[in-house]
């Protein structure tokens, strides 16, 4: 049987040789250029089963409606609608405190439900309908909820209190007569390190009109944290 050629593929090797080197180099190079192609494909059949376009990276138009107003700005596809309210319209109320979804302290409203700003993107709300704790009292003065922190010490450090006054109000919105419980409930995904809460509670059910009493939860919690 006759051996089989080698070559380095240096000068005056024959024609027909191919070296190790230039063997494993095409290999290397189909298997990128198949990958690539796979890669371009499946992304162009997600495209279109999604019905939307690709965006990015660079900024994109974004119109909503903000406080009762359309507005319209430009986002990358990166930046979420905390970064946007803050940077770009420069509403400061909403913010970031954990940044992972769990303090809401940059609770606003996305069609009038409670939502992270820090965990949703800037273009998921395009046309949509946003309001921030600075479009509570647009009229000059305070809002129910607002006037009823106040009257009830229901803040200590501020930091945390427009996510607490935002999702208070979409509570007494869908329900305007809560129970304790159920305002318990509504402030879950909300930490007041100050310890406020029972304020809090106490507040949002003042608020609703909701009589409370000495035995109430709220001041059970208040006493403990005295």
């Amino acid at each position: 049987m006759k051996p089989i050629e080698r070559s380095s593929g240096g000068a005056g090797a024959p024609a027909h040789v191919v070296s190790r080197r230039a063997f494993l180099r095409g290999l290397g190079t189909a298997a990128v250029t198949a990958a690539a192609t796979s890669t371009a494909a499946v992304a162009a059949e997600m495209e279109k089963a999604g019905g939307e376009a690709t965006v990015g990276p660079g900024e994109v138009p974004l119109e909503f409606v903000l406080n009762g107003k359309p507005v319209r700005t430009a986002a990358e596809p990166r930046e979420t609608l905390l970064d946007v309210l803050r940077a770009r319209f420069g509403l400061t109320g909403a913010k970031e405190g954990c940044d992972r979804g769990t303090c809401g302290a940059c609770t606003v409203l996305l069609d009038g439900k409670p939502i992270y700003a820090c965990m949703r993107l800037a273009l998921e709300v395009a046309g949509a309908s946003i309001e921030t704790i600075e479009g509570q009292s647009l009229a000059g003065g305070l809002s129910p909820v607002q006037a009823a922190f106040v009257k009830h010490d229901a803040l200590q450090c501020g930091f945390c209190t427009p996510g607490f006054v935002m999702t208070t109000t979409a509570l007494l919105r869908a329900n305007p007569t809560p129970t304790e419980a159920e305002v318990r409930r509504a402030c879950s995904g909300h930490l007041c390190r100050c310890g406020s809460q029972p304020h809090i509670i106490r507040a949002a059910l003042a608020a609703a009109g909701v009589a409370t009493t000495t035995t109430s939860t709220a001041d059970s919690l208040r006493h403990d944290h005295a």
